[in-house]
């Protein structure tokens, strides 16, 4: 079956600038020209970002969080294709895209707040550029069209990314974006992490043939790359979304990385994958990959690193604190928000709220 592997090498035909080993190669058609110091702040970037879910993770399994999407392994396709974007691009990520988020400039904390049950959010949208995640499976897909579409309208030379996984690509949400992106040439780069599971289902029972090429039936270009490689997605991700900018349309990356962790922290990923198939994609860790290349390059020494490592402690103390830290919001906030005008159904059912939550002489609601 051309595209689709378990074994954690890369299907021939995905673009590759760096090599599991931390070996710079080239590609005929893709390169990428970074300073050091930009080099550096991916590597920052990617550990950072780990260390932060690795710490939500944990905190979920104290009762401290109620749901997590882990992201580990994934870190150099959504830290690459996010650090491609101009500050007033716009993107549109799942629940598992903390290094999109991240990369944005979502506070840490800001990302956590959901998970705790806090916000029915955690930021301004229009501030950051980036959209609030949603739960619906391929649900933003056509969100980011919209949005793309929208912009277009304005005159505006913006582009978008919007995101989703590999089992989304069976929901008629995202091929109801790639027909509506198609038809209106908007300028949206569809970015698809395929890391090789869709819950418990594997990719080689989610259809035949490599995602990439299901763009052709559209009308619009697709190309794979591989998504343990932040250096190739970055390359990818500029050149298509350089191509949206210019009116040239939408198109299909499918990023081919793999998910080390649970689905979310309510999966057990041992009952449906092997130990050993984990172990192999271990070896192709994107950040290790990345380290690597930068100290054989002189680019970064122990001392960086080490200086990574107590920023990346830093973080954990932080996260850990703040997100004990938060208060819990009054009941009668889930009415707010939901309108952007007032609604007489919404007030009236917020009225009955406080009556039925008033009739607790001891406040047990509260």
């Amino acid at each position: 079956m051309t595209g689709v592997r378990t074994d954690g090498n890369r299907p021939a035909e995905a673009v590759q600038l760096l090599t599991p080993e931390g070996e710079r190669v080239s590609h005929p058609d893709f390169d990428i020209s970074l300073s050091d110091g930009e080099l550096r702040d991916l590597y920052r970037d990617m550990v950072l970002v780990r260390r932060l879910d690795t710490e939500a993770t944990a905190l979920q399994r104290q009762g401290e969080l109620g749901l997590w999407a882990p992201c580990q392994g994934q870190e150099a396709a959504q830290v690459g294709s996010a650090r491609s974007m101009r500050p007033t691009d716009f993107a549109f990520p799942t629940y598992r895209e903390h290094g999109v988020t991240w990369s944005r400039g979502v506070a840490p904390l800001e990302i956590l707040a959901m998970y705790r049950g806090v916000t029915n959010g955690g930021w301004n949208p229009l501030e950051l550029h980036c959209a609030l995640p949603t739960i619906v499976i391929g649900n933003q897909a056509l969100h980011g069209v919209g949005y793309a579409m929208g912009i277009q309208l304005d005159g505006s030379d913006d582009a978008v990314i919007t995101y989703f996984g590999d089992g989304a690509t069976a929901e008629g949400d995202v091929n109801e974006a790639f027909v509506f992106a198609a038809d209106y040439n908007a300028p949206v780069v569809f970015f698809c992490q395929n890391n090789q599971w869709a819950i418990s289902s594997p990719r080689e029972r989610q259809g035949g043939g490599p995602l990439y090429e299901r763009a052709s039936g559209f009308g619009f270009p697709g190309i794979q790359v591989d998504g343990n490689d932040v250096l190739a997605v970055m390359a990818v991700t500029r050149v298509m979304l350089e191509r949206a900018r210019s009116g040239e349309g939408p198109s299909l990356i499918e990023a081919f990385t793999y998910r080390m962790g649970a689905h979310t922290t309510s999966d057990d990923p041992t009952r449906y994958r092997a130990a050993n198939e984990l172990e192999i994609w271990r070896l192709r860790d994107p950040i290790e990959r990345l380290k690597v290349f930068l100290a054989h390059q002189g680019i970064a020494d122990r001392h960086y690193f080490d200086t990574i490592e107590h920023e990346a402690a830093e973080l954990a103390t932080l996260v850990r604190d703040g997100v004990r830290a938060m208060p819990d919001p009054h009941p009668e906030a889930m009415f707010d928000n939901i309108y952007a005008e007032p609604h007489g159904l919404v007030d009236q059912q917020r009225r009955d709220f406080l009556l039925y939550e008033a009739s607790f002489a001891d406040g047990a609601l509260q």
